[in-house]
């Protein structure tokens, strides 16, 4: 079969799935607008197109997600039939909804069948956008019907597509019932043969420093640096951590922009903000074992998690982060937020430690008692790479789950 995936950050959720079914001989061609030149990638022919933030025009401001959505649709619109014009003509097309590249092709291929990533459908309540009170209005005028504009281009998708797919069951049930009776639930997964423990593991970071095992590593992991992802909280922990563990050594990755919120009101970023608020609660010495590390490479992120000896993980409920499960998958000691999207993949006392969001002297208490514990470290740890063996591994569940999502609705064997 032909597929023709599409993502604007390709290759995303997609970096496994792809790339199989080149391996099972189907002709993969990816649309992307993060490459320059055509190319090809682990069998996968990639097919840049330009794309530029619409000029600013005068529309409601609740409107903004969607004439983006719109403007990016059209044109991928184009590039789509200009693949069309050279001869393409896919049988299933496969979409990541969040940037409405999906919007317009069923037009031009009426007879491909659609299949739509449901990252998350944005919800005016009880989630992400009423979670924190100290950067979110509670009271803001219209958030349903701005949230429902926010959300119409991923509807527009996944309504006009044959099937959906969400890595978990919190992020497919954030959808209305109408669309989740199309979406099924498989992750993207996690290649557990590869992440996995390794007890003679070195990181070496050059110009940060170098860590084995024995090392008290505490590791925390963002995209960006920023309060969707706990960054404040983990920040306002830093400085009693600091003193109650005074050989731990602090591993700081994510880099300075925003991802999923906004950028500070007051200017620089997430990080100056927080540092300036609780520099003088830490000293010298002991900023000096913290280490912003930015963005690091895909094999030192891993060589982390294995040296990790305690991995924080902190999130609004928001979507479910890759660097949980591989964390997870890695027998790392956990101790995360007790939010709805990680008690879906962890449970307390039993494959981590789960903590309140907000209750920062609580959080500092369980990461120091975790830490004097080598014990209990080693059994969550144990327990938490056996549930990611048995609910996420890439060759053994999710490939196999996901070839079958696709012949469902596709009603061919892959």
């Amino acid at each position: 079969m032909v597929f023709l995936f599409l993502h604007q950050n390709f290759p995303g959720q997609f970096a496994h799935l792809a790339p199989a079914l080149a391996k099972r001989g189907h002709r993969v061609v990816a649309l992307s607008s993060r490459f320059e030149k055509p190319q090809d990638w682990r069998g996968v022919r990639l097919v840049p197109y330009k794309y530029a933030e619409p000029e600013d025009h005068k529309l409601h401001p609740w409107l903004n997600t969607l004439n983006r959505a719109v403007d990016r649709g059209a044109v991928v619109l184009r590039a789509c039939l200009a693949l069309k014009e050279r001869g393409l003509t896919p049988d299933v097309i496969i979409a990541h909804s969040g940037w409405g590249e999906a919007l317009f092709l069923r037009d031009i291929w009426p007879d491909a069948k659609i299949g739509i990533f449901c990252e998350y459908f944005y919800q005016a309540a009880n989630a992400d956008m009423d979670f924190d009170p100290e950067f979110q209005a509670t009271n803001e005028l219209g958030r349903v019907h701005r949230v429902a504009m926010k959300n119409l281009g991923m509807r527009l998708q996944l309504e006009s597509a044959d099937a959906g797919i969400s890595p978990t069951f919190w992020q497919a049930d954030s959808h209305p019932p109408g669309l989740r009776e199309k979406i099924s639930v498989i992750h993207d997964g996690v290649d557990t043969d590869a992440i996995r423990p390794d007890p003679g593991v070195r990181l070496t970071l050059d110009g940060v420093g170098s860590w084995t095992r024995a090392d008290e590593v505490i590791s925390f992991v963002n995209r960006n640096l920023e309060p969707y992802r706990g960054f404040h909280i983990f920040m306002r922990a830093l400085p009693d951590l600091l003193k109650r563990r005074p050989n731990a050594q602090i591993i700081v990755v994510g880099e300075d922009g925003v991802s999923y919120g906004s950028a500070p009101k007051q200017g620089g970023t997430w990080k100056d903000v927080m540092i300036a608020e609780v520099r003088d609660r830490i000293s010298d010495a002991d900023l000096a074992r913290v280490h912003f590390t930015g963005r690091i490479a895909r094999d030192d992120f891993t060589r982390l998690l294995q040296v990790t000896r305690l991995h924080l993980y902190l999130t609004y409920p928001f979507v479910l982060s890759w660097s949980l499960l591989e964390a997870m998958a890695c027998e790392a000691a956990i101790v995360a937020s007790d939010t709805a999207p990680v008690r879906e993949a962890l449970v307390h006392d039993k494959t981590a430690i789960l903590s309140d969001f907000f209750d920062i002297p609580g959080l500092v208490d369980r990461i120091d008692a975790l830490l004097d514990d080598p014990s209990r470290r080693a059994a969550l740890g144990a327990a938490a790479r056996q549930h990611v063996q048995r609910t996420y591994d890439l060759r053994q569940v999710c490939l196999p789950a996901q070839f079958d999502w696709i012949a469902g609705f596709a009603g061919r064997a892959v």
